[in-house]
């Protein structure tokens, strides 16, 4: 009988526990959370050479005037070369024709909202922002494939998570090469 009692009772205790959680842990599971959205056919990747070339026109970034773009710019290509990388792929040489062309695009929700997103990327992951603190910001990062020979991407994918400008830039940068290694996971292998 005693032991029964014990049992319901920490029973009790661990259900009571696993109830309650605090406001910051349920921030901290909002800020780590991230939304992604894909479209388009990577088929033409797996019949061409592995070579891979910067689009010369879309690399954007939209953020506060407090974000050096130029910074950004750099460490999405380092990032991304590095994600290409790793599946066999590399950046092209001066006389060699790549097989696929990479665009990008990053926008802070301050600066862009969700619906411009979609107007200008034909994409929208609908991350929500309800009950995230105001330290975070929601960002948006775009990665497009195309054709060297089609203005039009072939493949697009859209990733929105939070940011926290207070972190380190080696933290953002660690995070950045996660998410962009994530975007790139359906990218075949060279």
């Amino acid at each position: 009988m005693i032991k029964q009692y014990v049992l319901a009772l920490l029973a009790g205790l661990s259900l009571l526990v696993g109830c309650s959680t605090t406001d910051s842990a349920e921030a901290e599971v909002a800020v780590t959370r991230t939304t992604m959205v894909t479209t388009g056919d990577l088929s033409m990747l797996s019949q061409s050479s592995k070579a891979f070339a910067w689009h010369p026109t879309m690399f954007a970034v939209h953020a506060s005037d407090e974000v050096d773009n130029q910074v950004v710019i750099d460490h999405m290509q380092a990032a991304i070369t590095l994600a290409m990388q790793a599946k066999g792929y590399h950046l092209a040489g001066v006389h060699e024709t790549p097989s696929v062309l990479v665009g990008f695009g990053l926008a802070l929700e301050s600066e862009m909202s969700d619906k411009e997103i979609l107007k200008r990327a034909g994409l929208v992951a609908g991350l929500s922002t309800a009950g995230v603190d105001k330290e975070y910001e929601k960002g948006s990062v775009l990665v497009a494939l195309f054709s060297p020979h089609s203005p039009i991407p072939v493949w697009r994918v859209l990733a929105q998570g939070f940011t926290d400008l207070d972190n380190s830039p080696e933290q953002r940068e660690q995070r950045f090469e996660r998410l962009l290694s994530t975007m790139l996971k359906p990218v075949p292998a060279a």
